[in-house]
């Protein structure tokens, strides 16, 4: 693959005509697609483990991701550059701070692409049962659409905006039907336990809301590919709410139906949920469309995502803080060599964890992709309020006490869920994050003019 030389992705570039960029119904397909993918169809199991509460954790979280919503809505039109939350704590709180969110930024992006192809493999397996007992195929098909996928993204963002409009039209459809049909099948003794674990009920709250966490993760999609947005100042808002509260709804709804469906001890045991709920609603068949859906929304979250995967470091790049090669544009106009760099790192991150299993791998990178994802959301909100104020000592504005209440419940929601992810989340994503520091000095380093002889003399002298 040929790699341009240039790092300028703003003029002359293919896919950034008007006929090229991102509209409305793409750009929430964006939001949606990146949202609905495999956290829905294998989160339930997951919250198996903690019975109905885990519905207060759906809650919860759903208020929490309308507040990050709303706040990054408001951040794209206060900053419409590409990056997403780097751009905007780039802007509000400086060049290092933008460094490490972009850091673990893009850590949260290629780990969580991992967990969703580990989500794939497990409703794959419905149809090649082998997978599920043959991890040298699974981790080989994992890695065969972990590459499919970076193919489709190194051909141009046009390529994955359709993509992504058509599958998550096509796995939408089915999720709505199980919502609404199963609703009214549930079976209320499956509900008279209200906390299946061991914990207590606000630790089962607490864990349950962190899990529920991972299912929101890609409401700010819509905000990192800006320049390839059409009029992104009002694009960008409207998706973003609107693909947020969407997703809210049909997570609810359809974790009520499953729950009342399948039996809690069944539901945490389970690879494959909703195709479960599906044969218990239409028999076998139901058991293949769900599972065929299934597998088209990861493949289209997986593509959705890893193009956020080279935007976030294209656009730190550009700004002097990732090396310049994750800038470089290829002839379609893409930032292919940080695609191919998180694909490879996807490929790792499946291999090295797929004798934990199906449900093990997927909880373990969910976490960590939740943790190192929920530092950039949680700057983002003190970022809006340093922008705004910065903009009321430049113009004499004033700041809407709406935006100060948004931006504080906002952070203190992203504080009390990276404190719900766990300690070994925690303690793992920290290191990652803080090992991060030496590549940020060795690009100022090498960016920094080398010391002349009189340099040193004055040094010296001083």
């Amino acid at each position: 693959m040929t790699i341009e030389t240039t790092v300028d992705g703003s003029a002359g570039l293919p896919g950034n005509g008007k006929k090229s960029k991102l509209g409305v119904w793409m750009c929430a397909a964006l939001v949606v697609g990146n949202m609905i993918g495999s956290g829905i169809f294998l989160l339930p199991a997951s919250l198996g483990a903690y019975g109905p509460i885990s519905i207060g954790g759906w809650l919860f979280t759903g208020v929490g991701a309308l507040l990050l919503a709303l706040t990054f809505a408001r951040l794209s039109q206060m900053i419409p550059s590409a990056g997403g939350p780097y751009a905007y704590c780039r802007a509000g709180l400086g060049r290092f701070m933008g460094f490490l969110i972009a850091w673990g930024y893009w850590i949260g992006l290629w780990s969580g692409n991992a967990a969703i192809v580990v989500a794939m493999l497990g409703y794959l397996g419905i149809f090649i049962p082998e997978i599920n007992q043959n991890p040298m195929l699974g981790a080989g098909i994992a890695v065969g659409t972990i590459w499919f996928m970076a193919w489709i993204n190194c051909r141009g963002v046009k390529s994955v905006g359709v993509f992504q409009l058509v599958t998550t039209i096509l796995k939408t459809l089915p999720l709505v039907a199980i919502a609404i049909f199963g609703i009214f099948q549930i079976n209320p003794e499956h509900f008279t336990t209200i906390n299946t674990s061991e914990l207590s009920n606000f630790n089962a709250l607490t864990s349950s809301a962190a899990l529920c966490l991972w299912a929101f993760l890609g409401l700010e999609s819509a905000t990192v590919p800006s320049e390839n947005v059409h009029n992104p100042e009002k694009t960008i808002p409207r998706a973003t709410v609107l693909g947020t509260l969407f997703a809210a709804v049909l997570y609810i709804i359809a974790t009520i139906s499953l729950m009342g469906l399948i039996s809690p001890a069944d539901l945490a045991q389970s690879t494959a949920p909703f195709a479960d709920a599906a044969a218990i609603l239409w028999g076998p068949a139901g058991t293949v469309v769900i599972g065929i859906a299934a597998i088209i929304s990861c493949l289209g979250a997986l593509n959705g995502w890893t193009l956020m995967t080279a935007q976030i470091p294209m656009a730190a790049a550009r700004d002097g803080l990732f090396p310049e090669s994750f800038a470089r544009l290829s002839k379609r106009g893409t930032p292919a060599l940080g695609i191919i760099i998180s694909s490879i790192l996807v490929t790792l991150l499946v291999l090295t964890n797929y004798s934990r299993g199906l449900v093990g791998a997927f909880n373990f990178i969910i976490s960590l992709a939740v943790m190192t994802t929920l530092l950039p959301y949680t700057m983002s909100t003190m970022a809006r309020l340093v922008l705004q104020i910065r903009e009321r000592e430049k113009l004499g504005t004033i700041i809407p006490k709406r935006d100060i209440v948004i931006s504080l419940l906002a952070f203190s929601y992203s504080l009390w869920a990276l404190g719900g992810s766990g300690m070994e989340t925690v303690y793992w994503g920290f290191l990652l994050l803080i090992g991060g520091i030496p590549a940020y000095i060795w690009i100022l380093w090498k960016k920094s003019p080398p010391a002349t002889e009189s340099d040193t003399c004055v040094t010296t002298a001083g």
